[in-house]
């Protein structure tokens, strides 16, 4: 018999979050929801989370240290994440990495002075792009976006600009860790509503975007520690429907079944 774990949702109100969540998701009143994410039973010890992200605002400018990095400064393993667009506003912009090569002094004063927002590489963001952020990587989403995010399961982020909002900073031990020249990642593209294709092969995690009943074919075949998130209605695994706005932990993908046009994320342990 199949393990099939509804994860528990945790709704997090954010300044930059929005009132204007799909009802899919819950009625939400007037709360600013910034993130909606998906806590597993295994706590710490599990390798990967997903997150639904609202943007109204501009979030702060980050990094997320590596393993190595990270383990030193006592957090179970580092961080890296990958976005897909799942919404976006026409001006809406996604910042990653540089646009040029500088220096950890330079990032340090421009990260004091906010002209460091003029050193990340802005791209327009649209419905179905896919960006892949490797550990040191510096990056920002932007306003007027809804992206879901898959990411090693780690609470480590170094702020190093935030708009004037009052949060703190972490330059010293963000720069540590940043990556100082531009850092385009092959994994980055365009993600069609009806591909099924793996999106990411590792080192952390792999990551299966599905799409209607050919998704099938491209399911594995073995037992692991499956997150299965859908992105739209249409979607279930043995028989059960799982809804947009849920996500499940299963043993087995095989089970997985899609409606015609509906899609869905998969990922598990590299």
């Amino acid at each position: 018999m199949h393990q099939l774990t509804r994860l528990e949702t945790i709704v997090v109100e954010k300044p930059w979050g929005r009132t204007d969540i799909p009802g899919d998701f819950g009625n939400f009143g007037d709360r600013r929801i910034g993130e909606i994410w998906f806590a597993h039973p295994d706590g710490d010890d599990a390798q990967i989370m997903v997150k639904f992200l609202f943007t109204s605002e501009r979030l702060s400018i980050q990094v997320h240290p590596d393993d190595d990095a990270a383990q030193a400064a006592g957090y179970p393993r580092g961080k890296e994440e990958c976005w897909l667009v799942l919404d976006a506003k026409p001006d809406a912009e996604l910042g990653v990495g540089l646009v040029a090569e500088t220096t950890r002094e330079a990032l340090h004063d421009a990260a004091l002075d906010g002209t460091i927002v003029d050193m990340i590489d802005w791209r327009r963001a649209r419905a179905d792009d896919f960006v892949y952020n490797q550990a040191g990587t510096i990056h920002a989403i932007g306003a007027g976006l809804t992206v879901v995010e898959v990411q090693q399961n780690v609470d480590c982020t170094y702020r190093l600009y935030d708009y004037g909002r009052p949060r703190e900073l972490h330059l010293e031990a963000g720069l540590a860790v940043s990556e100082t020249a531009p850092r385009p990642d092959p994994r980055d593209g365009r993600v069609a509503a009806n591909d099924n294709r793996l999106l990411v092969d590792g080192p952390y995690f792999r990551l299966l975007h599905l799409s209607g009943v050919d998704a099938a074919g491209l399911l594995p075949q073995h037992d692991a520690d499956f997150t299965f998130t859908p992105l739209s209605p249409g979607c279930s695994i043995s028989g059960e429907d799982v809804k947009l706005g849920e996500c499940v932990a299963t043993d087995r993908a095989d089970g997985i079944a899609l409606a015609p046009g509906a899609r869905a994320l998969l990922c598990w342990p590299a």
